[in-house]
């Protein structure tokens, strides 16, 4: 049973992350269980609701107390709890709408990474508050980099190789815990995300192109393949 209802909900997409199988398993496990009167909408806004609760815990920890940020590790697994099966009860519930889901993820995500990386701001001292402007626009970038590869390809993934989504909140929530232990690791450790993001960024890009010089290519053979048919 719960073969056939992992099959169901993850058909429309193939992921690369390593903890895919068993994000999908726990998924599976979640999705049967959550009430009807939650609908897949009511997910995406128990998702921002998570979003809020990590900002919220940059705000604390800054004016209140350090160990706030804690709070932001509650924060996103339910970011992740909303996030992740919003799209996936609507395939159990046969209520999908393929380009309303498309377009509100989109959104969210980008809304959600604002926030993380504006909550950070305000807790990171003098200069250290660029590379939070810097993490938004790396992301960002990531963002724009998945939506072409769909344009281009027909194949929707959000992951970048081995590390897909789940596995960046899992970073940040170990680097929120660093700081926690280790006053100031996390200015360091969100410069290393950066650069990494950077490296990451610029490989796919390349790959990305890659991928729309070999479509135009096919393209212009089937044109020219038209073209002669057309003569002959």
């Amino acid at each position: 049973m719960s073969q056939k209802i992992n099959k169901k909900l993850f058909q429309d997409r193939k992921r690369t992350n390593v903890l895919s199988s068993s994000e999908q398993k726990l998924i599976s496990y979640f999705v049967p269980r959550v009430p009807n009167w939650i609908s897949s909408d009511g997910l995406t806004a128990i998702g921002l609701f998570g979003s809020f609760m990590i900002l919220g815990s940059f705000l604390l920890a800054e004016y209140v107390a350090r160990p706030w940020l804690l709070l932001g590790i509650v924060g996103f697994f339910v970011q992740w709890f909303g996030d992740s099966l919003d799209g996936r009860i609507a395939y159990y519930r046969n209520k999908s709408r393929k380009w309303y889901g498309f377009a509100l993820d989109i959104v969210m995500d980008w809304i959600s990474t604002v926030m993380i990386g504006l909550g950070y701001v305000f807790y990171a001292p003098d200069d250290f508050k660029y590379s939070g402007f810097a993490l938004v626009a790396l992301y960002g970038w990531a963002m724009i980099i998945s939506q072409l590869r769909y344009r281009i390809t027909d194949k929707y993934t959000i992951d970048a190789g081995l590390l897909g989504p789940t596995e960046i909140r899992i970073i940040i929530c170990a680097v929120l815990m660093s700081e926690v232990l280790f006053v100031g690791s996390i200015n360091y450790l969100v410069i290393v995300i950066c650069i990494a993001l950077f490296v990451i960024n610029c490989v796919d890009t390349k790959k990305l192109l890659n991928m729309g010089d070999e479509r135009d290519w096919a393209e212009k053979k089937n044109r020219e393949a038209s073209l002669n048919e057309e003569k002959a």
